[in-house]
């Protein structure tokens, strides 16, 4: 560890890019040694005559633009500090069409840069999070600015990792053309979608992490369905119970669930909920689910609502009904007569803190929650308030199963370096994981199966070359 006392200012766009790992290069206006430790700043000053679309490539000119609203309420934040590990100076033209593939500045940004100040200081740049973020006042455009206090800079979350920004160094250093073209293309096309579409969000995250940009996600960026997943508990618990149906709606749609009907009586739609007379929520996929929610303080949950659940299931879905997993989301305790009725008629109950632990596991671990072993817990006894017992136990598991897999994944990781390794072979893990802090013991088949879920193409959390048997497959763990 080390102390900041100055930080260096950037254009806010250029700091955007460094930290979303996009480049590891600044252009500052003076020389900076290497080895230099500063903070970065981020200024609204005029970069240069070029507007915004023409110095910034296609797919970084959102981004720009929303870096340079982000400093215009009167404060800046620091979020970064970094290590200068080289500066050079460009006097001329050198190969700048392959600098620009490199970073996000485009090919005109770099000739007026050029053209304006007769050189460049081509600095390159490791990055690191600050433990917090530094708030500061925006209007301070000298070269460099004196921090309040001293930022104690930890090596802790890097960017990126070593192996990416030495490739990345070379790359530049030598003007090699990008691996990946075809996907930094894809990547900058769905850029300006991911603000109102949060699948092309995810895509872009993916295609991120694949291209080694960052080994970190923005942490302002967190995901935005947490602060809506995090007031399920408190709403299920008040006697807003408008507001606790449209959240167990926007949960079942966050969990995978979808209905197409638009009649709000018997939809998912959030935005239009069932209503005096509807059905508080109905699920089409992936199987048939429909409930009722009863948010409450402090009174018991009565008779009347899995009565009423019954009622209006027959009503609207006829014979689709009896298919149908049923489910109360209740906060208060069922009084003795509506939990007989619900275990009578099949029907789960689940607390509303037990949904917000499920739907914030389905948030941070997109693919750990499947709806059909879901659908086999919820389809036998016990029913009624014993259900959630059941559900807890599953989402208990499937915390456990990840937890396992982040151990195998860091078993490999240190074994590779520990023992200086590209790859290594079942037996030599399954070893080194025996003598791990692991949390359950491990046959080798049981191990050998977790590594090739782990290096599948949709996981893509190790690599595997393929032997002529499984004891002479390898794993290896990449830094991206």
């Amino acid at each position: 560890m080390s102390l900041i006392q100055t930080a260096l200012c950037l254009p806010a766009p250029d700091i955007a890019g460094l930290i979303q790992g996009r480049t590891i290069l600044a252009m500052p206006r003076i020389f900076i040694n290497p080895g230099r430790q500063f903070a970065l700043y981020p200024t609204n000053v005029e970069i240069n005559a070029l507007p915004l679309a023409e110095y910034y490539r296609p797919g970084f000119v959102s981004i720009a633009e929303k870096s340079l609203l982000e400093i215009l309420d009167g404060k800046v934040k620091i979020l970064v500090w970094a290590k200068c590990e080289d500066c050079q100076i460009i006097n001329e033209v050198a190969r700048f069409d392959i600098l620009s593939k490199l970073t996000v500045w485009t090919e005109a940004g770099l000739n007026e840069t050029l053209s304006k100040r007769g050189h460049i200081f081509l600095t390159y740049l490791r990055l690191y999070y600050l433990v917090e973020p530094v708030e500061m006042e925006v209007g301070l455009n000298s070269r460099f600015v004196s921090l309040r206090g001293n930022i104690t800079a930890t090596l802790a979350k890097a960017i990126l990792t070593n192996h990416s920004f030495e490739q990345r160094y070379r790359q530049i250093l030598n003007r090699q053309t990008p691996l990946h073209p075809e996907i930094e293309k894809l990547q900058e096309n769905i850029t300006p979608l991911i603000e109102r579409n949060p699948k092309a969000k995810v895509l872009d995250q993916d295609l991120q992490k694949f291209l080694g940009w960052s080994k970190y996600y923005h942490p302002t960026q967190t995901n935005t369905d947490l602060e809506w997943i995090k007031k399920i508990a408190k709403v299920g618990n008040s006697s807003d119970g408008q507001e606790f149906e449209k959240l167990v709606r926007k949960s079942l749609i966050k969990l995978g669930f979808s209905n197409s009907n638009t009649d709000p009586k018997i939809s998912l739609n959030p935005e239009s909920t069932g209503g005096a007379g509807g059905l508080d929520f109905y699920c089409e996929a992936p199987y048939l689910l429909v409930g009722e929610c009863k948010a409450t303080k402090t009174e018991k949950v009565p008779d009347g609502t899995p009565a009423q659940l019954v009622k209006l299931g027959n009503k609207f879905l006829g014979d689709n009904y009896h298919k149908c997993i049923k489910l109360i989301m209740a906060a208060g305790i069922l009084t003795k007569d509506a939990n007989q009725t619900a275990v009578g008629n099949k029907m789960n109950v689940m607390r509303p803190e037990t949904l917000e632990k499920l739907v914030e596991l389905k948030a941070k671990y997109p693919g750990s929650i499947n709806l059909f072993q879901l659908k086999e817990i919820l389809a036998v006894e016990p029913f009624g308030e014993a259900a959630d017992r059941k559900i807890n136990q599953y989402i208990e598991e499937v915390e456990k199963q990840i937890k396992l897999r982040c151990h195998i994944v860091n078993v490999v990781k240190e074994h590779q370096e520990k023992a200086r390794v590209e790859n290594s072979t079942i037996s030599e893990l399954h070893t080194a994981y025996i003598y791990s802090q692991s949390p359950q013991k491990l046959s080798r088949q049981e191990m050998y199966d977790i590594l090739l879920e782990l290096a599948s193409p949709l996981t893509g959390y190790l690599g595997r070359i393929k032997g002529e048997d499984k004891k002479s497959d390898a794993f290896t763990f990449y830094e991206i």
